[in-house]
């Protein structure tokens, strides 16, 4: 089994696809104007509209900005450059500038318009690039 995707359930598409085009630099998908992804070599990030919930149940299976536990993660290949980049543009959602964490990944921790977390990080130490090696 792999991973494939996660999704983020909003209510204001046309600001929160723009939104990670310019912390990403890369440009999404879009398959309708309530759905866009953004595919990786890893996975894809997906955002849909709260009416893209209606074939799962409606708005009782997800609330848009409503995410208290899960943090979105890109491996970038260089946090501070990101951050020298993005500094102005995340300004007011900055929740930590580019810090080493304990377990060897530097990290710039902000949020995304709906309030989710995003996490740019880079193995650091010797044992992070090699637990997150993919080469094997």
């Amino acid at each position: 089994m792999n991973l494939s995707s996660v999704r983020i359930i909003t209510a204001d598409i046309q600001r929160l696809v723009p939104f990670y085009e310019k912390v990403t630099g890369m440009t999404w998908t879009w398959y309708t104007p309530d759905f866009a992804e953004l595919r990786t070599g890893q996975a894809t990030l997906a955002i849909g509209t709260t009416n893209t919930l209606a074939p799962f149940g409606g708005s009782k299976v997800a609330v848009a900005a409503n995410n208290h536990s899960a943090i979105i993660e890109f491996r970038v290949a260089d946090v501070d450059k990101c951050y020298e980049a993005l500094a102005g543009f995340l300004a007011e959602t900055l929740v930590q500038a580019p810090t080493t964490m304990p377990w060897g990944n530097r990290s710039l921790l902000f949020r995304d318009p709906d309030g989710n977390l995003v996490n740019f990080f880079a193995p650091v130490t010797a044992d992070a690039k090699q637990r997150l090696d993919t080469s094997h």
